[in-house]
């Protein structure tokens, strides 16, 4: 025969004792703060995140993630006071480190394979149809492109070259140890504003201005500048990159480097540019352009240089 357990008996058994609460209160907050914690510690997952969730194996290394950090190009383009000249501005230098000149140019197929600095990236360049020359500063390139082609034509290629060259690694321009000039492959050599032992004082001032003044903004509008010499108080100069066959070249040199050097140095009475055939051409070009100016406009109207750099504004 079964016992008959009292009511009283079964009311004490089913309530718990005060250390009985106490015991199943800390286990309560104990768990309750791991939860929290894991909470803390494990994002949200959300339906499309679970989707796309990967399933990693041990060692294996997921491919959307990348196994090096990949470098950022940025090429900036800029408008020079020659029409048909572009220039381009990666954030990467373009000469070599310690490169003796401070440019480098190729104007022919032929001059970007030959010693002594090739460039394979200017040999793609010259391969565009519709350009003549590439100009290479030490941290810009300036392209030139024939008078009768659209840069429209022209620019989407020549950008997707110089971002292929510089993304690459590869250095963009080569040294030949002894090798002879190649034709139509021009700077490269020694600075001619480089300060020498056997300069007199007039054409070491001279040299210094052009440095210091002159160059970063015959520079900044994509070219640069030679000093070839000083005769009979006239400075000799020749103009490089987007200013070679710049139909105002000569703007810039008789309203820029002419009236600076004539008013900073006395003994400088003038300023001769030195051309080759093919800048004469575009000086005639723009002698008659200045002329039909003048007929439409009066014998008072004078062509100016546009850009950033452009001398006309130098004080």
């Amino acid at each position: 025969m079964r016992g008959v357990i009292p009511v009283q008996t079964l009311r004490a058994l089913s309530r718990p004792s005060a250390s009985g609460r106490q015991s199943l209160s800390r286990v309560g907050r104990a768990v309750t703060t791991r939860n929290i914690s894991q909470a803390a510690r494990i994002p949200a997952i959300t339906a499309s995140h679970a989707r796309h969730r990967p399933h990693l194996r041990p060692g294996h290394q997921s491919s959307a993630l990348p196994k090096t950090s990949s470098r950022t190009i940025y090429i900036q383009t800029q408008s020079t006071p020659n029409p048909d000249a572009l220039k381009f501005i990666p954030n990467h230098p373009v000469l070599p480190e310690n490169f003796p000149s401070t440019f480098l140019e190729y104007s022919s197929p032929r001059s970007t394979i030959g010693g002594p600095h090739p460039s394979p990236l200017a040999a793609k360049l010259l391969g565009v149809d519709g350009v003549k020359s590439v100009f290479y500063g030490p941290d810009f390139i300036t392209v030139t492109k024939a008078e009768d082609v659209n840069w429209a034509h022209v620019k989407p290629e020549v950008f997707s070259l110089i971002t292929e060259a510089i993304t690459s690694g590869e250095p963009i321009v080569n040294t030949v140890d002894k090798a002879t000039a190649s034709e139509g492959q021009e700077g490269g050599g020694p600075d001619s504003l480089a300060a020498n032992d056997d300069d007199d004082e007039v054409v070491a001032m001279i040299k210094e201005l052009l440095e210091t003044r002159i160059r970063p903004a015959i520079q900044e509008d994509g070219g640069d500048i030679e000093f070839r010499g000083f005769h009979d108080g006239q400075v000799l100069l020749k103009l490089r990159g987007a200013c070679r066959t710049c139909d105002s070249s000569t703007v810039t040199l008789k309203n820029g480097i002419e009236s600076m050097l004539m008013h900073y140095i006395e003994e400088v009475k003038g300023v001769t540019q030195v051309m080759d055939e093919e800048e004469e051409i575009a000086l005639k070009e723009f002698a008659k352009f200045e002329e039909k100016l003048r007929q439409q406009k009066g014998p008072d109207a004078v062509a100016s240089t546009v850009g950033k750099g452009s001398l006309d504004y130098v004080e």
